[in-house]
C-alpha cells in the first residue's frame, strides 16, 4: 500500500526509539524507500548500524558532515521525501522546531522541508503535560503537521499517563491514511484572500480592524489539503503562513486587488478577508501634529475586491465566494450582499463585539447559495474550513 513511497524517518532521543526500527521494517514491506536520520539522542538508544540494515540506505546524523553535505545535502534529504515522519518526536525537538531552531541536522532538515510532517510525540507526562509542550504542538499543528498519539499507559520512568507513543501499527496507519486521503481539488487553482488591509492616515497612523485573517488562513489550509494549487493574499496578520500554500504578502486594499487580478486565471476565489472599506484622499508625508484641533479626514472609497472578480469577464473565476461579516439583520443583509456582489456563494457571520468571533477561534456561519439559506452550527474556523473546502470539491466533482 505504500509502495514507491519516499519517507524520511527522524528518530529523536528517547527509549520509544527502539519502536523506530520496527517501524522501519514494517514501512519497507510495504514498499516504502526509508531514509533514516538520527540524533545525537536518538543515538543513545539505537545505532546507526541497525537503522542502515533495516532501511538498505545510510543513515545520516551528523550536519556539518562534508562527505553526506557533498553526497547528499541537508535540503536535498529534507525534500526529496514524500512524508517526513518524526518518532519518537521528543519534547526538546518539537520546541526547536516551533522556534525554528537550526542546531543540528534534524531541526535544520525540518526547518528546509517543504513536505508534510507526522509527529509521534513520545515524553514523561508531566513533559507531556506542560503549557510550553501543548503550546508548542499547537503552533506545530496550526502550521500543519499532523500527529499519532502519544498513548495512555506505562512510561520508561515509572510513571503511568499520556506520553507514551504511539505504537508501530498505529504510526504505519497514520502513514497511510495520509497517503490514502482524497484529493479531489488536485489540478485547480484557488485564490483565497484573508486578515484585514490598513490604509495610511500618514507614515505612522492607518484605518484597519480587528480582523485576525485565522478564518482565511483555514480556509487556504483546508482547499491545498485537498489538493488545490492555493494561492493566499494576505493582509498583515499574526497568522502562520500555511503548508503547500503560496503567501502573498499585502498591506492596502488597492495591493490586495491587484496580487488577485495577478494570481487569475484561478477555478475558486475565496474572499474572506475584511478589506477597509475607505481610505483617505491624501496621506501626509509627515506625522500629523496634535495642535489643538483634530484633523479632518477626507476619506475615499476603496475598490471592491469581491465585487471586481465577481464580475462577468473571460478571467472571472467559475465560482466566487464571499464573506459578509454583519452585526444587524444577518441574513437579510447578506441575501441583499450576495445579490449586490453578484458572487455565487456567501458566508454571513455575526461579527458583533458579544459573538466573539473577529480575533476569535470559533464562527457560525450562514451559507447563502442560489439554492438558499444553510445554517452551519457554531464551530472552530478550522471545521469551517473544511466543510467549506469539502463543498467546494462536491461543486467540483459534480461537473460545474
Amino acid at each position: 500500500m505504500l509502495d514507491g513511497k519516499r519517507i524520511l524517518l527522524i528518530i529523536s532521543g528517547g527509549i520509544a526509539a527502539y519502536k523506530a526500527l520496527d517501524l522501519i521494517r514494517r514501512l519497507k514491506e510495504r514498499g516504502a524507500t526509508v531514509r533514516v536520520l538520527l540524533t545525537k539522542g536518538g543515538a543513545q538508544f539505537v545505532t546507526p548500524l541497525s537503522a542502515a540494515a533495516l532501511s538498505g540506505e545510510k543513515v545520516y546524523q551528523d550536519l556539518f558532515s562534508l562527505t553526506d553535505e557533498s553526497e547528499m545535502g541537508h535540503i536535498r534529504l529534507s525534500r526529496e521525501a514524500d512524508l517526513v515522519v518524526v518518532a519518537p518526536a521528543s519534547a526538546d525537538l518539537m520546541a526547536r522546531m516551533a522556534g525554528g531552531i537550526a542546531d543540528d541536522l534534524a531541526a535544520t532538515a525540518l526547518l528546509a522541508t517543504d513536505k508534510p510532517i507526522l509527529l509521534a510525540p513520545a515524553m514523561n507526562v508531566e513533559m507531556w503535560a506542560h503549557p510550553a509542550t501543548r503550546a508548542n504542538v499547537a503552533l506545530l499543528e496550526a502550521r500543519g503537521a499532523r500527529r499519532v498519539g502519544p498513548g495512555t499507559g506505562d512510561l520508561a520512568c515509572g510513571e503511568t499517563g499520556p506520553g507514551r507513543m504511539a505504537e508501530p501499527d498505529e504510526i504505519l496507519q497514520a502513514i497511510a491514511d495520509f497517503f490514502a486521503r482524497p484529493t479531489p481539488l488536485r489540478g485547480r487553482r484557488a485564490l483565497v484572500t484573508s486578515g484585514p488591509t490598513r490604509e495610511a492616515i500618514d507614515p505612522v497612523r492607518y484605518l484597519t480592524n480587528t480582523s485576525s485573517g485565522k478564518q482565511g488562513y483555514a480556509i487556504a489550509r483546508a482547499l491545498a489539503y485537498l489538493g488545490a494549487e492555493t494561492v493566499l493574499v494576505s493582509g498583515p496578520t499574526r497568522c502562520t503562513p500555511p503548508p503547500n500554500v503560496t503567501v502573498q504578502n499585502v498591506t492596502t486594499a488597492e495591493e490586495m486587488l491587484a496580487a488577485c487580478e495577478a494570481a487569475l486565471p484561478v477555478e475558486v476565489a475565496v474572499c474572506a478577508a475584511a478589506v477597509a472599506d475607505w481610505r483617505p484622499t491624501t496621506k501626509p508625508n509627515q506625522k500629523l501634529k496634535k495642535e489643538g484641533a483634530a484633523p479632518v479626514l477626507e476619506l475615499q472609497e476603496n475598490p471592491d475586491i469581491l465585487a471586481r472578480l465577481s464580475a462577468a469577464g473571460p478571467k472571472r473565476p467559475p465560482l466566487v465566494i464571499g464573506f459578509a461579516a454583519e452585526t444587524e439583520n444577518l441574513v437579510e443583509n447578506a441575501k441583499a450582499k450576495r445579490t449586490r456582489k453578484g458572487c455565487d456563494w456567501l458566508l454571513a457571520n455575526d461579527v458583533s463585539p458579544e459573538s466573539g468571533v473577529l480575533g476569535g477561534d470559533c464562527n457560525q456561519i450562514h451559507f447563502l447559495t442560489p439554492q438558499g439559506v444553510e445554517d452551519w452550527p457554531s464551530q472552530s474556523k478550522d471545521a469551517v474550513a473544511r466543510t467549506l473546502a469539502d463543498r467546494i470539491a462536491a461543486h467540483f466533482e459534480g461537473g460545474a
